[in-house]
């Protein structure tokens, strides 16, 4: 059993290091290289202790682990901190992430570095936090913060309506979120806790259920984004500078996600049963919708920001199918995007560096110039695509097997994203990478640079290892997500019996 509060040095290590940049004050060439290299080292060495959280954390138990408990607030509110097979996937994802997203950052921002760092460290904080929170209030204030420092990622280091996008940003999610906080309440009032897992084994009566699953719905929708809540992202995701990007789609998007496993299932199963067909439907829709919109578009970004919300759209299916396979696809298929589109806007981000455009129609034949690069992009496109062996195959899936077993036209229909997902993908591909050389602005293109080697090739090897190898992350949240079917079946097979009896 570990002694020293671990869970809590992981969460806060990156506000220590933000406190560090903060102090290193000036604004010459020395001191921005310093809030560079303090800001790096804090990613990493965050990154090293959650390693420890991996190496000590039993599979085969699904209570919380690593707990760490103690008075806060008068009205019982605990700082109360724990991680199951769920969340800890979600905490390792986000501090193997951070690192590259400092080094992405590294030429690309050269005003306001201080202040760039010290956001990315605080905004790590808050994404732990929430992966990490096991009281209501506590997972609110987490889930909230993280509002603010992408609210100025966006707003501050973006591109030329970068006010638009992160306002837009800014209330889609919170308004979502006002809700949520009425249903916290009401929870509250219901249990007499915010303690979660002492809530998710209170009953919750049938109608408050119902109104509670509406309210954490429309926050959770939002984050995702599901269809038709989801017109934020492409708008926050070009705006965004690279490494904003890549926080947003590898790690941001999966709070939705890690909201309807940690609250709708466990506490509201017979609300999250009743309305399995509104969540089949609008993740249909978003897979099939959103790919074909995809396919129009002019900017990279903008086309992988789209692919991202028809990939959601497998987790939100797989989640709500209920069954073991779509659960732990649901949950693969998160780690895995958040690999890969972390990934991809690196790719854009490396080519947008030299052009200053991501105009698809700038580019072409850059095989040609930067053969690495066209090597690189391909296998993260591959795995966008779900080419079996790439860790995108595992989570689709294993999310259509799922739904399979639940609703048949719902994995035909999604299915056929799948399909949709190869025409853009490999769309984008030939119009960057392939064709003739012709442009006189490309013919100066210079391949992958050793920085830019080190942020792709960590990502190559751990798409092709979880699409070859996926037992880790599985067996991680095997008896978690096992815990999690188990009683919301038993919960929605004693509301059929009892229905039955009468």
């Amino acid at each position: 059993m570990t002694t020293w509060p671990i869970l809590s040095v992981t969460t806060f290590l990156p506000l220590v290091g933000a406190l560090i940049v903060y102090l290193s004050r000036g604004d010459d060439e020395a001191s921005r290289s310093n809030s560079r290299w303090i800001a790096l080292w804090t990613t990493i060495i965050t990154f090293a202790v959650s390693v420890i959280l991996v190496m000590r954390f039993d599979p085969g138990n699904a209570d919380f682990q690593f707990v760490e408990k103690s008075a806060w607030l008068a009205t019982g509110i605990t700082y109360h901190m724990g991680v199951d097979g769920i969340s800890l996937p979600l905490v390792i994802l986000t501090t193997a992430i951070m690192p590259f997203c400092i080094i992405a950052s590294w030429k690309a921002i050269s005003n306001r570095v201080r202040e760039y760092m010290m956001a990315f460290l605080i905004l790590e904080t808050l994404m732990i936090g929430t992966f990490s929170a096991l009281d209501l209030v506590l997972f609110y204030l987490f889930f909230e913060g993280g509002l603010i420092p992408m609210f100025l990622i966006i707003g501050v280091w973006g591109g030329p309506r970068r006010v638009y996008a992160s306002f837009k940003f800014f209330l889609y999610t919170l308004l979502g979120s006002v809700l949520m906080l009425l249903a916290i309440m009401a929870l509250y009032w219901n249990g007499g806790t915010t303690d979660i897992p002492t809530l998710m084994h209170t009953a919750v009566p049938r109608s408050l259920q119902t109104w509670a699953w509406l309210a954490f719905f429309a926050s959770f929708a939002v984050k995702m984004p599901m269809w038709p809540v989801h017109t934020w992202l492409p708008d926050a995701h070009v705006e965004a500078p690279t490494a904003g990007s890549v926080v947003l789609a590898a790690i941001l998007l999966k709070m939705g996600g890690y909201g309807f496993l940690r609250f709708s299932l466990p506490m509201f199963p017979l609300a999250s049963h009743d309305f399995a067909p509104l969540i089949f439907t609008l993740s249909v829709i978003a897979i099939i919708y959103t790919s074909l919109v995809a396919l129009m578009q002019e900017d990279m970004k903008k086309l992988i920001a789209y692919s991202s919300v028809a990939h959601m759209g497998f987790v939100t299916m797989g989640i709500f199918a209920g069954t073991m396979q779509g659960v732990a696809g649901g949950m693969f298929q998160m780690i895995s995007h958040g690999i890969v589109s972390g990934a991809l806007f690196l790719c854009v981000g490396v080519v947008y560096d030299r052009l200053h455009t991501r105009e698809i129609a700038a580019y072409g034949g850059l095989v040609n110039r930067m053969p690495l690069y066209a090597l690189t992009f391909m296998v993260f496109t591959m795995a966008n695509v779900g080419l079996p062996g790439t860790s995108g195959f595992v989570g689709e899936f294993m999310t259509l097997l799922g739904t399979f077993k639940v609703s048949i036209p719902t994995a035909f229909f999604a299915t056929t994203g799948v399909i949709l997902s190869a025409g853009y993908a490999l769309w984008l591909y030939r119009k960057v990478v392939f064709g003739a050389l012709v442009k006189p602005t490309l013919m100066s293109m210079k391949d992958l640079t050793l920085r830019e080697c080190v942020t792709l090739f960590p990502l190559i090897a751990l798409t092709i290892l979880f699409g070859v190898y996926p037992k880790p992350v599985l067996d991680m949240s095997a008896a978690s997500v096992q815990q999690l079917v188990n009683n919301y079946n038993t919960a929605v097979t004693a509301v059929k019996a009892a229905a039955l009896l009468q």
